[in-house]
């Protein structure tokens, strides 16, 4: 999807005074006026950015979350009641998808027409109340790690099994859940340096530092998920 996006001009239901497309209110009338097809970031009027004044966020949700109580539309005709809970739901969404880096990352990447190996928490967790662990793509580095981490939770779960008791394979366990939490803080300080790429590739209009810069998140995301996936899977098997 293009940066640079069109804003539409619609005309507000109740004084007909025409509104630009991210008016939540009618300039004129004050009326609450309809949600449109935004994407989060242009409700809030930003820039498709991933280093965002977090704190300038918060202020604007909870201006906006006390103009669209329902209690101040209590009294006012069912359209209008209807028009402000439907611009309150659109403002909890985008809220929770933008105030946190990495949410805020996997949103920006879905309206790129990125799908992140795990993108859908919904899908991994039925298939983990199915009895069946979601696939995904084992980064060729760790690909020897995994292998021996699988065959240790593997030895450790049948020793749970027997009532047995392996200090050394839950000192090994531990290693690899240090291991791996060491290798999530490095992939977070990675990916805080492609916010600062994508954002100056944006500011610059420069379209291949903006693909290679989605392309190396969309890389890191999947292999962060893959080892908070095996963190899990120890911190589970440990417990």
């Amino acid at each position: 999807m293009s940066q640079t996006q069109t804003q539409s001009v619609a005309a507000c239901w109740a004084c007909g005074v025409p509104q630009e497309q991210a008016q939540h209110f009618c300039t004129n009338c004050g009326k609450v006026q309809p949600t449109q097809a935004l994407d989060y970031f242009s409700f809030f009027a930003l820039p498709r950015k991933l280093v965002l004044d977090t704190g300038a966020l918060e202020k604007q949700f909870y201006t906006l979350s006390r103009k669209l109580h329902p209690d101040r539309f209590a009294a006012r005709p069912q359209q209008e009641q209807e028009l402000a809970l439907a611009q309150s739901s659109l403002l909890n969404d985008a809220y929770r998808a933008l105030k946190g880096p990495v949410a805020r990352t996997e949103y920006l990447l879905s309206l790129e027409g990125v799908e992140l190996e795990e993108q859908s928490r919904k899908a991994t967790d039925s298939a983990r109340e199915a009895g069946q662990q979601k696939q995904q793509i084992v980064p060729p580095d760790l690909l020897e790690e995994v292998f021996e981490l699988n065959m240790q939770l593997e030895e450790m779960r049948m020793a749970k099994k027997m009532g047995d008791d392996d200090p050394q394979l839950k000192q090994d366990l531990e290693s690899a859940r240090q291991n791996f939490e060491s290798q999530l803080a490095a992939a977070q300080s990675e990916m805080e340096e492609l916010w600062t790429a994508w954002d100056k590739a944006v500011d610059n209009g420069d379209a291949a530092g903006r693909e290679a810069a989605k392309q190396k998140m969309v890389a890191l995301l999947n292999r962060r998920s893959y080892v908070r996936n095996l963190v899990r899977d120890v911190n589970e098997v440990l417990s």
